[in-house]
């Protein structure tokens, strides 16, 4: 446990020299408010989902990695339907090269794709899910960001609806770790 709480305070105090975008680094964190707006003939849903969300920066200011996002959509008079989707998303920072002011702004693009729909009593629609959208990413300090991301998502596949379009506004937070320096203060003996 000792160790833990060293390496947990060694990784906050260092990572305020690094940057939030840089190679190597690591974001974790979810999108906690998705309202999804589906746009189905003669059905419009309105749902909720949660999307935890990992990646690495695999160059300055561009990141790739997994996601899962599972929620529920419901219409007037329909009983709730659980939808899902797994895959992986990319991210693109704009602006300047690198962020590490606290308080501070940065645009982003993301992009993602995977394997998910849903299934009900009304038939279902299961297949490719794309999306893309812009974001912002909020730095309440310089490791945290609170984030606003409006996507547009595309569900190809198979079932009743084999085209399914959504508009999805999703708030969360991402926690932007350095991903060299956590490797070494965790393999580092303690003293």
């Amino acid at each position: 446990m000792k160790r833990v709480i060293i390496t947990a305070c060694s990784l906050l105090i260092m990572s305020a020299a690094f940057t939030q975008t840089q190679k190597g680094n690591v974001i974790v964190g979810a999108n906690i408010t998705n309202i999804n707006v589906e746009f189905k003939e003669n059905s419009n849903r309105l749902g909720f989902n949660f999307n935890p969300k990992a990646a690495w920066f695999i160059k300055d200011n561009i990141a790739i990695g997994p996601e899962i996002s599972f929620g529920t959509l419901a219409q007037k008079g329909d009983e709730p339907v659980l939808n899902y989707n797994i895959g992986a998303f990319g991210r693109k920072y704009l602006g300047a090269e690198v962020t590490n002011l606290t308080r501070s702004a940065k645009w982003f693009l993301e992009a993602s794709g995977g394997i998910g729909g849903k299934n009900d009593e009304k038939g279902s629609s299961n297949g490719l899910n794309l999306g893309f959208g812009p974001g912002l990413a909020y730095f309440l300090s310089p490791n945290i960001a609170l984030e606003a991301l409006a996507k547009y998502n595309l569900n190809v596949g198979f079932g009743d609806a084999p085209v399914v379009n959504a508009v999805n506004i999703g708030l969360g937070f991402q926690i932007y770790l350095p991903g060299k320096q956590a490797k070494q203060i965790i393999n580092e003996p303690l003293k």
